[in-house]
């Protein structure tokens, strides 16, 4: 399957977070029992539910004070796109500069957007148990782990895949980093590109070439791509 037919597979439904509500403490306790006994190593990645992800953020360091500007994520089943979910999230200061130039988010879109700890609980309402995937995955693994314990209380418990632990089994010697020049090593076209849901896009296409990619060298499981993973470290 090529890129324009994932693309095409993208729903038009998209499960946002902007409706108003309370914490549903129920259910985050719930959910963190689910991540408890949830097994997810040994499905086959192409029968595989993940949620790949995306955080537009004003900086790198929450614990130094920044903030998540922008959630978006694709529901992913091997490599059929399911559906999506896209917040903005409430920030009442200035942005950065940079950051403002980069997403090109404005501070008016923002003022009257969801809390934090709403978008937040509304993207874990649409992730579920499943295994989050991300495109080099320390900086939303930094936020989601500082959000879950700030407004929850709770550790940040999903499994979490780097796009890179896919793309250093299958090629091993390729030298990129960055999101784009992955997407244009694939033949993907960059499109929406500092967009927090325009990324998670691409890394969701990112992630169905390499679930291809792997299942021909015979890598057909998490647990084996942990298993390959840790031969190479």
């Amino acid at each position: 399957m090529g890129f324009n037919d994932f693309m095409k597979n993208l729903s038009g439904n998209r499960f946002t977070g902007l409706q108003g509500g309370r914490h549903d403490m129920a259910f985050m306790r719930s959910l963190q029992r689910d991540l408890k006994t949830k097994q997810t190593t040994s499905i086959p990645l192409n029968e595989l539910q993940v949620i790949v992800f995306d955080l537009e953020t004003t900086g790198f360091h929450p614990d130094k004070g920044d903030q998540i500007l922008s959630i978006g994520a694709v529901k992913v089943t091997g490599r059929r796109v399911e559906d999506e979910y896209y917040s903005l999230v409430r920030f009442i200061e200035e942005i950065p500069p940079l950051v403002k130039e980069l997403t090109g988010l404005d501070e008016s879109e923002l003022v009257n957007a969801p809390e934090p700890a709403e978008a937040i609980e509304q993207f874990f309402k649409f992730s579920g148990a499943s295994p989050l995937v991300a495109h080099h995955a320390s900086h939303e693994k930094a936020f989601m782990t500082y959000a879950s314990r700030k407004y929850f209380r709770a550790p940040f418990s999903h499994r979490l895949i780097d796009t890179s632990f896919m793309y250093r089994i299958a090629e091993p010697d390729n030298p990129y980093v960055r999101l784009e020049d992955c997407c244009e090593h694939n033949k993907i076209p960059v499109v929406g590109r500092h967009h927090a849901l325009g990324d998670a896009r691409l890394t969701a296409a990112l992630w169905a070439v390499y679930v291809e990619k792997l299942q021909k060298m015979g890598v057909t499981t998490l647990s084996q791509v942990y298993e390959r993973l840790a031969t190479i470290r």
